[in-house]
């Protein structure tokens, strides 16, 4: 019976420096020791690694496009006699290049009220950038900027075709991070009632977004933009907002045309359905939305609407909020016509109404806890005659506080809907206008003084507006 050899550890190395492993030549020990192949990339790995690839290439073709935005302060005279010029060192957001002619689109907060701003590209270069238009309803402001080289532009998307689900890449400069990519889903669309502008259909995004993300885009995994990054909520981990690219783009047309926007008008109020007022008026649960008003010789009075009817569908589109009517209405020319089915008695009817152009300028003078501006909590308009005598205010300028936010400092001061601001820290305001020129002059930490009107009575209110 024979032995069997056992080898230590140091006895093997021994054997394999020795040239031998148990009488087999060098070579043959060798290729023995070699480490075996890779195994083979299976089905699932490999799908992974394309995706991947898909996103890193996603995030190289889109960050040359995404730019960071200082508004410029003037900070004095130079010897010359001309402006010196210093951008802001306390805000900045992102902002994306959408054409050749090196137009930029961001948001109007992070504009604010500078008529210029620096632009920092993704190679470093620094430039000056007018701004040609902005729009607080929507929360958008367009930029144009001239460079001596070709300037990388992104391309619009059509948001009408996002899903909730699909993958979407978000870039921006948070927190002075340029250029930072993060990847997540389309948590829901169609979102409103956040209060962050007038007109909101936002799409939610588990993206994550931050301070210095606003006005940046929102990619599909095309490389389309399909919205811009405009807010987030305080204190909630993976909830973004982004203005989808078709109001975007709509918006961005008409202020580089115009300077501004131009919205129809159809001069009703309105309110949303409850399951009881559903009832009463004859239509299911979240169709359409209640007029309780018709201001008198506006498109709406004209056209036949009246106190009562429920608004079903605007030129064939569903209507289920007042804000998606206020929308519909305000995306369409004023001077064309529509078509505004409304139920009334039972019985559906559709009236052709000739809008006629929104003349009553909105401002909200409640911003998000994400924005450097003031907070008052309250939205103010022009006074019209409807709106006068509704409030029996026998007055023929001022600025109606048309909404006060609930929990807000406007409101623990006993201001409510209806008030009339007369003044600001004593300066007469007749107009929405005059009203943000004061408010804007407000110096953080100073309180405001407001004159208001109520019922034919006049009184002070003292309000420390909080700031961000």
């Amino acid at each position: 019976m024979k032995t069997p050899i056992f080898f230590s550890a140091a006895m093997l190395a021994g054997l394999v420096l020795a040239g031998s492993w148990i009488g087999l030549p060098l070579s043959t020990v060798a290729a023995a020791d070699v480490a075996p192949a890779p195994r083979a990339a299976s089905p699932g790995l490999r799908l992974l690694e394309e995706l991947q690839t898909v996103i890193t290439d996603l995030a190289e073709q889109a960050k040359p496009s995404v730019v960071s935005i200082f508004p410029i302060q003037p900070t004095g005279r130079a010897r010359d006699g001309s402006g010196d010029r210093m951008p802001s060192s306390t805000g900045s957001g992102s902002g994306v290049i959408v054409d050749a002619a090196g137009h930029i689109i961001t948001n109007n907060h992070v504009v604010g009220d500078a008529a210029e701003v620096e632009v920092r590209l993704s190679d470093k270069t620094k430039l000056f950038a007018q701004v040609i238009g902005k729009d607080p309803d929507t929360d958008l402001a367009v930029l144009k900027v001239t460079a001596d080289h070709p300037l990388p532009a992104a391309h619009f998307g059509d948001s009408s075709g996002v899903k909730v689900g699909q993958w979407v890449l978000a870039v921006g400069n948070p927190f002075g991070l340029d250029r930072t990519v993060t990847l997540g889903v389309v948590s829901g669309i169609g979102r409103e009632n956040i209060n962050l502008s007038r007109y909101e259909n936002f799409i939610q995004t588990d993206a994550s977004i931050n301070p210095g993300n606003s006005g940046g885009p929102l990619f599909d995994l095309r490389g389309d933009i399909i919205g811009i990054n405009t807010a987030i909520i305080n204190f909630a981990q993976g909830i973004g907002f982004a203005i989808p690219s078709n109001m975007a783009k709509q918006v961005m047309n008409q202020l580089i045309a115009k300077g501004k926007v131009v919205r129809a008008w159809l001069g009703v109020g309105l309110q949303p359905l409850t399951p009881d007022l559903a009832s009463k008026f004859g239509v299911d649960e979240n169709e359409g939305v209640l007029v309780n008003e018709v201001f008198e010789r506006d498109p709406a009075a004209l056209a036949g609407i009246k106190p009562g009817d429920v608004i079903t569908k605007v030129d064939g589109a569903l209507v289920d909020t007042p804000n998606k009517l206020s929308r519909l209405v305000a995306a369409l020319d004023p001077g064309s016509t529509t078509r505004v089915e409304v139920v009334r008695d039972g019985k559906r009817i559709t009236l052709q109404v000739a809008l006629s152009e929104r003349r009553d300028t909105v401002v909200t003078a409640s911003l998000p806890q994400s924005r450097t501006d003031l907070k008052l909590g309250i939205d103010v308009q022009d006074l019209t005659a409807g709106l006068a005598e509704k409030f029996r205010l026998n007055e023929s300028r001022g600025v109606l506080i048309s909404k006060v936010d609930a929990g807000s400092l406007a409101q623990a001061e006993g201001l409510r809907e209806g008030d009339l601001i007369k003044e600001v820290n004593r300066v007469d305001t007749g107009t929405v206008g005059e009203f943000t020129v004061a408010v804007a002059k407000v110096k953080r930490g100073d309180t405001i003084l407001l004159r208001v009107l109520r019922e034919g009575r006049a009184f002070y209110v003292v309000l420390k507006p909080a700031d961000h």
